[in-house]
C-alpha cells in the first residue's frame, strides 16, 4: 500500500501536492530542453528499470534535484517554500510529541518523543500518554501513516501507523523495555541495486543514526525480498550501533519500548546529504566516506605518493567497455598501474570495499558499479564514461555531484554514437541513434531499453587520451 502519510483525525486530510519546478541544463553541444514536472502522483521509476510508463523528465525529477555552486539545477521558490513546511500535522503535548518531516517533498518521517510503543505484529508505533485520562479535549487519539522507505511511494511496502494515544488505557503492556532510541525503516523497494542500497537506505540510515554514537537499536521491515540484506551489509550496520538489529518480520509477541524513535528514512538527494538537513547537527558526504574508512578498517585516507592506481570496472552484460584490455593497456601508458575487476557484491562488500580503497582512480561506464567510489581515499578521482543517448544530466546527477560532495576529482567521457555498439546494431537512421531526445520524450522505459539496457561502448582510445592525462596530472599534483 502506498501511503501520502495523511493524518487521519477528526476528519482531516494533509493535501499531497507536488511542485512545479524546472530544470535548466546547458551544455557545449547546446540545450539539452526544459523539463516541466506538474502534480506527480507517481515517483515509481528507478535505476534499475522498472516497467512504468513515466518520462525522463520525471525519472530525473524523481532525484530531488539540489542546486550547488556553480551548477545550473535550479529549483523554483515554491519548491523552497515546501521545504520548509516540515512539521505539518505533528502533535506535540506534554505526554510527548510527534513530529512529521516531508523536507525534499520525497522522503517522509516521523520522530516520535515519550513512552514510544512499538507492535511489530500490527507494524504501529504508539505514544502512550503519562496520565491515566486525557485532560484536554485537544489530547484526541491521532495516526499518522508512514512509508519507512526512503521513497514515500513505493509501492509493496506496509506503511507503519504511528499513534498518539489520548489515554494509558488503551496501550499495550510493555514486553521488552529500551533506554536508547530506535530507528525503523524498511528493504524491499529497489534494494538489492548497489547503488539503491546506499542512496535509499544506507546513506539515509547514517543521517537518521549517527548522532546517537552507536547507541540506539535499528528496526527493519519488509525483509523477505532481500533477506541477504543484513548480513552482506553487517559492518555498516555494526558500525551505527552497537547492538544487533531487530526484525520486526514475525514479531508476534513482543511489545518494545523506546524513549525515542525515528519511523522511516529521509533521502535528502540520491547518493548526496544536506547538512542543513541533518538531525543533532550537520552532516555531508564526506562525512559518510570517513565512515566507511573508520568501519571497514580502509588503510587509506589519500591518493598514492608514487604512481597512482587506476581501477577499470567491469561489467558483464550491459554497457560493456567492449576494449577493456585496450583501456587498461591506455592507463598504463598515460602513467597509472591499472587493473580491472569485477565489483560485484559477494555474501559481504568488505573484501570489496577494501580492493576499491587500494586504487586512486575508479574508472567505468555509468552504473551502480561507481557507487564504490564510497570507498576511495579522498583526493581521489572518479572518471565515469557516459553512454551515448543525452544520459548526461542523469550521469552527473547519480554520480558527478555526489563525487564532489565526497571530495573526489569528477571527470566525465561522454561516448560518441560512433563509439556506441547501438550504431552498427541499429543504424544511424535509427532515432536511438539520430534523435536521443525523442527517445528521452517517449518515456523511462524506451529511453532504458536503448541506452542502458541494449548498449555496450568500444572507446576510442585516442580521443580518450586527454581524460587519462587530465586525471594522472591531478594526482601528481595532490
Amino acid at each position: 500500500m502506498m501511503s501520502s502519510c495523511k493524518e487521519r483525525t477528526a476528519g482531516k486530510s494533509t493535501k499531497s501536492w507536488a511542485p512545479i519546478f524546472h530544470l535548466n541544463v546547458g551544455f557545449v553541444v547546446g540545450v539539452l530542453f526544459v523539463l516541466l514536472i506538474y502534480l506527480v502522483a507517481s515517483q515509481k521509476a528507478a535505476i534499475s528499470g522498472l516497467n512504468v510508463p513515466t518520462t525522463v523528465a520525471q525519472r530525473i525529477t524523481d532525484k530531488q534535484l539540489s542546486k550547488g555552486p556553480g551548477e545550473t539545477f535550479v529549483t523554483s521558490d515554491v519548491l523552497r517554500i515546501v521545504d520548509k513546511q516540515r512539521i505539518q500535522g505533528s502533535g506535540e503535548s506534554e505526554n510527548g510529541k510527534v513530529v512529521y518531516n516531508t523536507k525534499g517533498g520525497y522522503s517522509e518521517t516521523c520522530e516520535v518523543d515519550g513512552d514510544v510503543r512499538v507492535n511489530g505484529a500490527s507494524l504501529s508505533v504508539s505514544l502512550v500518554p503519562t496520565t491515566t485520562t486525557s485532560t484536554t479535549s485537544s489530547e484526541r487519539r491521532r495516526e499518522w501513516r508512514i512509508l519507512p522507505y526512503s521513497r514515500k511511494t513505493m509501492a509493496g511496502i506496509k506503511n507503519v501507523t504511528v499513534i498518539q494515544l489520548p489515554d494509558r488505557s488503551a496501550a499495550q503492556a510493555c514486553t521488552a523495555r529500551y533506554t536508547m532510541p530506535a530507528v525503523l525503516f524498511a528493504l524491499g523497494g529497489l534494494t538489492g541495486n548497489f547503488w539503491h542500497d546506499f542512496s535509499d537506505v544506507l546513506v539515509p540510515l547514517f543521517v537518521a543514526s549517527r548522532r546517537y554514537g552507536g547507541e540506539v537499536q535499528l528496526l527493519i521491515t519488509n525483509t523477505q525480498p532481500v533477506p541477504w540484506w543484513p548480513a552482506a551489509y553487517g559492518t555498516i550496520l555494526r558500525g551505527l550501533s552497537k547492538y544487533d538489529p531487530v526484525s520486526l518480520d514475525g514479531d508476534e509477541h513482543d511489545v518494545r519500548c523506546f524513549p525515542h524513535i525515528t519511523v522511516g528514512l529521509h533521502q535528502h538527494n540520491g547518493l548526496s546529504i544536506v547538512p542543513e538537513w541533518v538531525p543533532g547537527g550537520p552532516l555531508s558526504m564526506r562525512d559518510f566516506t570517513r565512515f566507511m574508512r573508520e568501519v571497514y578498517a580502509l588503510p587509506r585516507g589519500a591518493p598514492a605518493s608514487k604512481r597512482p592506481r587506476l581501477l577499470v570496472v567491469h561489467r558483464g552484460h550491459s554497457r560493456r567497455i567492449v576494449n577493456e584490455e585496450e583501456i587498461v593497456r591506455a592507463a598504463e601508458t598515460a602513467g597509472f598501474e591499472a587493473a580491472a575487476a569485477d565489483l560485484r557484491r559477494d555474501v559481504t562488500v568488505d573484501e570489496q570495499a577494501r580492493l576499491v580503497n587500494s586504487f586512486d582512480v575508479l574508472l567505468g561506464v555509468h552504473g551502480a558499479g561507481l557507487t564504490n567510489a564510497v570507498f576511495l581515499p579522498p583526493g581521489g578521482a572518479l572518471i565515469q564514461v557516459v553512454p551515448y543517448g543525452r544520459m548526461e544530466v542523469i550521469a552527473r546527477l547519480e554520480f558527478g555531484l555526489p563525487a564532489k560532495e565526497m571530495g573526489l576529482r569528477y571527470l566525465d567521457y561522454e561516448v560518441s554514437a560512433e563509439e556506441s555498439t547501438l550504431l552498427e546494431m541499429l543504424g544511424p537512421e535509427h532515432p536511438a541513434i539520430k534523435d536521443p531526445l525523442s527517445v528521452h520524450r517517449s518515456g523511462w522505459d524506451k529511453m532504458t531499453e536503448f541506452y542502458l539496457n541494449k548498449q555496450s561502448v568500444r572507446i576510442d582510445v585516442a580521443r580518450f587520451a586527454p581524460t587519462l592525462a587530465q586525471a594522472f596530472d591531478y594526482l601528481r599534483q595532490q
